[in-house]
């Protein structure tokens, strides 16, 4: 029997157990996020994205591709060991693919239409910075018309 002066002798086993549950979950399902960046500084490199990767990597994206739809998906594309690693934009494939030239195989955009030198600086800065996403989520639409293939 439990000692009347112990806290858990006066704390039903059952709640107590299922706060103790909903706490591991909510730590289970977090996740570190990058820190947020001003919306305003973020503007040149939602500009880059909406204009050249959105078109395909947006709403209707395959499911093999990593899905570009809001600030909040391209989050879950940032950090050690994903697609794009803060502060290291040569070790991050998504800067590698799209500074590729368009005779690589696995360059993007794959339209035969690269992106320019002024965007791939904008790109390589915003990773160099740390690859911040504003705080909440913003939906990325595309811009512009979908460059056609070779």
């Amino acid at each position: 029997m439990a000692n009347p002066t112990s806290l858990l002798y006066f704390v039903p086993m059952k709640p107590l157990f299922f706060v103790l549950l909903v706490v591991a979950f909510m730590a289970a399902c977090s996740t570190t996020q990058p820190p947020a960046a001003d919306a305003a500084a973020f503007e040149p490199v939602r500009t880059v994205l909406e204009t050249n990767c959105v078109h395909c990597h947006g709403k209707n994206h395959f499911k093999e591709m990593p899905a570009i739809t809001s600030t909040r998906a391209l989050a879950g594309l940032i950090g050690p060991g994903k697609w794009i690693v803060p502060g290291k934009p040569e070790q991050s494939r998504f800067f590698q693919v799209v500074t590729f030239p368009d005779e690589v195989w696995g360059a993007m955009p794959p339209t035969g239409h690269a992106i320019s030198k002024s965007e791939a600086r904008v790109l390589r800065a915003w990773i160099l910075a740390g690859a911040k996403v504003p705080a909440g989520n913003l939906t990325l639409s595309p811009r512009g018309e979908l460059p056609r293939s070779r």
